[in-house]
């Protein structure tokens, strides 16, 4: 693989967007977590859910920040390495981008204010409201990104004109029926990895002992989420799998690593894609079921790699095995939340030292889960940036060198090394230290 403009923009942008989207993905879930404890705190008058809320939002600012340091990074990439894209398809995604910072950004700034700094200046309800504000607009940010990423995945509602991109109707673009899935898809992500750092952040503290009314509420609200969602998040998970396989067949063969037309077609559970050879080594198979997973009949006919244009063919190992660490992660978090509901039934949860470990060392499971699926979905659209129109070799600059692709990915890898070090062993901080006592000591079984 030579190191040409085109390759180097790629790495660059896998970089940059890998380490942005882990916050999104978090402050997302976790706006929304804010929201729903000062909720219970408003209803109930519990001082426990005040201090849960006051240690979440310490949390919470210093992931805000890091995440919208590095979504300007992101977008300046539109215009230093991927001008043509830029040029053919700024009619569409230019006002998408601009949405986003109009309707979603400014909702969440003039919010967040309120949230930091306007506890005592504000009535509660007010507060509450402010709150649910921030939520609302970390949504709105999810919705606007997911939609200018839906069109490039699959291009609808546009018309060409001299070669540019222009909107014919904004509904579809907006609301095409591949948006709304993929965008619930996106914000159940983001709720099940918030779900999970909560509750392994309550299972630290019960093992060490510390703030133990704080990390039962977290343990047990943690799950409790994560409970509800993940088989929500399985289904619509499966109706995205069928969108591709409508719109991308390429992507979805490439994911089943399936090479030849089978029909009835097998299901590859694992195995080590060879790409030089066409065939799957060491592969694990279970007959007919690739037939029912795509159409529910156990004997249809699943279209393979063979069916496209050998120019057209994603790569595959990345799509494979990114899947597969999607599901394995989501099945992970499924056997949590059945085994701790199972464990808080009998009144054992909290003295099972050894699912208390399971949990608190699952802490990173949404985090994977969300960047597997990302990679999943990016990599296996390739060669296309814009599918079926604009592939990715005709898309960066056209006066790019590799020199200075080069310098900025050095940059980029130095820069993000240093903010990332501090920011991270901050948020590490705030984690280990715990809330804040706050009226009152909140000793073991007290709930108020």
């Amino acid at each position: 693989m030579s190191l040409d403009p085109v390759i180097l923009s790629r790495i660059q942008f896998a970089f940059v967007i890998s380490f942005h989207i882990i916050f999104p993905a978090f402050t997302i879930g976790l706006a929304a977590w804010l929201a729903t404890i000062e909720g219970a705190h408003l209803a109930t008058g519990k001082a426990i859910y005040r201090r849960v809320f006051d240690f979440w939002l310490r949390v919470f600012a210093v992931s805000f920040g890091m995440g919208v340091v590095t979504g300007i990074v992101m977008a300046f990439q539109f215009g230093t390495n991927w001008g043509v894209l830029a040029e053919r398809s700024g009619p569409i995604q230019g006002p998408l981008l601009g949405y986003e910072a109009f309707t979603a950004f400014m909702l969440e700034a003039t919010f967040f204010g309120v949230m930091l700094l306007g506890r005592e200046r504000v009535s509660p309800r007010f507060y509450f409201f402010a709150c649910c504000m921030v939520s609302l607009g970390t949504m709105f940010s999810s919705f606007w990104i997911l939609a200018n990423n839906s069109w490039m995945q699959v291009p609808l509602g546009h018309t060409v004109v001299d070669g540019r991109f222009v909107p014919a109707d904004w509904k579809q673009i907006v609301l095409g029926p591949v948006q709304m899935v993929r965008w619930p898809h996106m914000l159940l992500a983001a709720f099940l990895t918030t779900g999970m750092c909560v509750a392994a952040t309550g299972a630290w503290y019960l093992l060490r002992g510390v703030h133990r009314d704080e990390g039962r509420v977290m343990l047990h609200w943690g799950l409790g989420l994560v409970g509800v969602l993940i088989p929500l998040q399985m289904y619509v998970g499966h109706l995205t799998g069928l969108y591709v396989l409508e719109h991308q067949p390429a992507k979805f063969a490439a994911i089943e690593a399936r090479w030849q037309n089978q029909q009835p077609a097998s299901e590859v559970l694992i195995a080590w894609p060879d790409e030089a050879e066409q065939r799957n080594r060491f592969a694990l198979t279970v007959p007919r079921l690739g037939s029912f997973i795509a159409s529910g009949d156990w004997t249809s006919a699943q279209v393979g790699l063979e069916s496209f244009p050998r120019e057209d063919w994603p790569p595959v190992l990345v799509p494979f095995f990114g899947f597969r660490l999607m599901v394995g992660m989501a099945l992970l978090m499924s056997a949590l939340a059945i085994v701790g509901h199972v464990l808080r039934w009998r009144r054992r949860l909290e003295g099972a030292r050894w699912f208390l470990w399971g949990t608190f060392l699952s802490f990173p499971s949404g985090f994977v889960a969300v960047l597997a699926g990302w990679f999943t979905a990016e990599v296996g659209r390739q060669p296309w940036v814009i599918y079926g129109l604009l592939r990715t070799m005709d898309a960066v600059t056209p006066s790019l060198r590799t020199g200075d692709v080069l310098f900025s990915l050095s940059a980029y890898v130095l820069v993000y090394a240093v903010v990332y070090s501090f920011g991270l062993y901050y948020i590490y901080k705030l984690l280990r230290d715990g809330p804040a006592v706050i009226g009152g000591t909140g000793g073991a079984g007290s709930y108020r």
